[in-house]
């Protein structure tokens, strides 16, 4: 391709928008541009580089095992209310009419698609197992559309979509899903690594997130620098608080005035009451029913963990809905003497005595609480946010938190929309029986960004071989098409391009110095420069976006640039 063929706009100055430098680049690049919140148009060198992804993801997929399908975008709401989804999702989902008032929602993920074709078109044991996959555009109605791909309201995916007949088969289709994440990431030049990750409103028994280690990540890892532990923190866990929680025998229960105590931080400066010694209570309302939160005073709720327990939508209850069931306002509750309402209370305080604990009655609180005498508890489980330093369950060792970009996310769905949409099979005894499914999402666009975001530096990107737009820019300093440099500059551009290499021709008649400024901007992997002054010199200029310059006479300019690319594949 001849630049002044192509349209690649380059801009100076970095838009007032973008936050993050990958939201940056892909800007000032000339790889997409926006239209509104959430939306962009991929320009033609951006689409070329992610067309490359897609293609490594199709190939992994392919050699994976599985089947490439293509579903509609625009689904039925029924389908999604046999999951149970169309309540517990609607706040991603799109809602859309069509000409007869009919209702439709626009696909942020097709876990009820392809379960109910798998439901109409399997109906035996031995067409398992089998893997769907398909890459497409979805549609999630964001809240805050931010970090250009990352966070979009329409985006390419890729998903697939495991069956299988028994629970070991399931494991097996897991482990070659999540195999070939690995592939896909480090064929894409990216530094993935896995992490046990939280379920959400996807259901199932397990899950892992591929990682990508940015310090503008939206996600928080905990992990152990021995390698033994990683998880998003709202799934992680840990051996619990530095600072243990008080166990020591006390004098029976009594209440003490408070006034205008409302915090945690307040009872701890006004009356000093570490704030250890101090039981959170949090109220929620889940299924429209109240439940009650105990934590540690210094612990904050981790609400995945929430919604993996109760396993329903909740939200949390107002200061008027709170007064009317319990008396008192937030700053004084607690659940001393409570006995309607369902209390679940952190491992943490397992054990936990001269505690104090708000009174259920506004400026007031009880002191000398032992939580399973005075306390009744119904659950106990983990609710925790894990915090840096607190010590691995697995290795002893201290943890350690990062921020990361989810580029993957694989599920090990189980029966759940199997059995909610009659994807079900005769097993080898003739007995009809749910497909157990497993789920495997990739975000292309946004593996995309966190290329651009990992692989930059003060000049601009610093694409790997593999998903550059173009491998190699032919920079011309003199482009009258009868200058020996011109000349030059085709000969080496035709014979890459026989050879395969995705090569781009600069023939802008533009400055030397902007050319080699959007060279490095859009961080093609291997600038070849050709100018007068260094061919008079018997060279041409080799120059790789991260090594240093190689000099070659003409005649070996192909070869050298081959073998660079050879060396530096991904």
């Amino acid at each position: 391709m001849r630049w002044s063929q192509t349209f690649i706009p380059t801009m100076k100055e970095s838009p007032a928008e973008a936050e993050i430098i990958s939201h940056k680049l892909l800007l000032r690049a000339g790889l997409v541009r926006k239209l509104t919140g959430g939306l962009y148009t991929f320009l033609p060198a951006g689409l070329r580089a992610l067309k490359k992804v897609e293609r490594i993801v199709r190939e992994e997929m392919d050699r994976a095992g599985a089947l490439e399908v293509l579903m509609p975008a625009l689904q039925p709401p029924d389908i999604w209310a046999k999951s149970g989804r169309l309540e517990s999702a609607q706040d991603v989902l799109f809602h859309v009419k069509d000409r007869s008032k009919k209702n439709w929602v626009l696909g942020p993920t097709h876990e009820e698609v392809i379960t109910s074709l798998v439901s109409n078109e399997l109906n035996s044991y031995r067409q398992l197992p089998v893997n769907f996959y398909q890459i497409q555009t979805k549609f999630r109605d964001e809240i805050r559309p931010r970090f250009g791909l990352m966070r979009a309201k329409e985006f390419i995916m890729k998903d697939a979509y495991s069956f299988d007949i028994e629970d070991e088969s399931s494991n097996a289709s897991y482990k070659r899903m999540y195999d070939a994440y690995g592939r896909i990431f480090k064929r894409c030049g990216l530094k993935a690594f896995p992490v046990q990750a939280d379920t959400g409103v996807m259901g199932g028994a397990h899950s892992h997130e591929f990682m990508v280690p940015a310090d503008t990540g939206e996600n928080e890892v905990v992990y152990s620098d021995s390698g033994d532990y990683a998880a998003n923190i709202e799934k992680a866990t840990s051996q619990g608080p530095l600072e243990k929680t008080s166990q020591k025998s006390c004098c029976d229960m009594e209440k003490f005035e408070t006034p205008n105590v409302k915090t945690i931080e307040d009872l701890s400066a006004r009356f000093d009451v570490a704030a250890e010694l101090q039981i959170k209570t949090l109220v929620y309302i889940a299924d429209g029913k109240f439940v009650i939160l105990l934590l540690r005073g210094d612990d904050q709720l981790e609400e995945a963990k929430l919604g993996a327990f109760l396993r329903s939508a909740f939200r949390l209850a107002t200061d008027s809905e709170i007064h009317e069931k319990l008396q008192a306002h937030p700053g004084s509750l607690g659940a001393v003497g409570v006995e309607d309402v369902l209390v679940v209370a952190d491992n943490v305080l397992k054990g936990a005595s001269g505690m104090v604990t708000g009174a259920n009655q506004d400026g007031f609180h009880f002191r000398n609480v032992d939580i399973e005498r005075d306390i009744n508890i119904n659950n106990w489980c983990d609710l925790r946010k894990v915090k840096a330093g607190e010590l691995c369950v697995e290795s002893g060792v201290p943890l350690k938190i990062r921020r990361a970009i989810e580029v993957g996310h694989v599920f090990k769905l189980g029966t759940k929309y199997s059995e909610a949409l009659g994807a079900t099979v005769l097993d080898e005894s003739g007995k009809s029986v749910p497909c157990i499914m497993g789920c495997y999402g990739i975000g292309v666009t946004r593996t995309l960004q966190a290329v651009i975001e990992q692989c930059f530096d003060d000049n601009g990107i610093n694409w790997p071989t593999s998903v550059a737009p173009y491998q190699i820019c032919i920079t011309a300093l003199d482009v009258e098409e009868g200058s020996e440099v011109m000349k030059l500059a085709l000969k080496i551009y035709d014979e890459l391009k026989v050879e395969g290499v995705d090569v781009i021709l600069d023939d802008r008649p533009t400055r030397p110095g902007i050319k080699f400024k959007d060279s490095e901007l859009i961080g093609f992997p291997l600038r070849i420069g050709i100018g007068e002054r260094s061919l008079a010199k018997g060279n041409v200029e080799l120059k790789p976006k991260t090594g240093e310059m190689i000099l070659c006479n003409p005649d070996e300019t192909v070869s050298k640039a081959i073998e660079w690319l050879e060396s530096n594949s991904v």
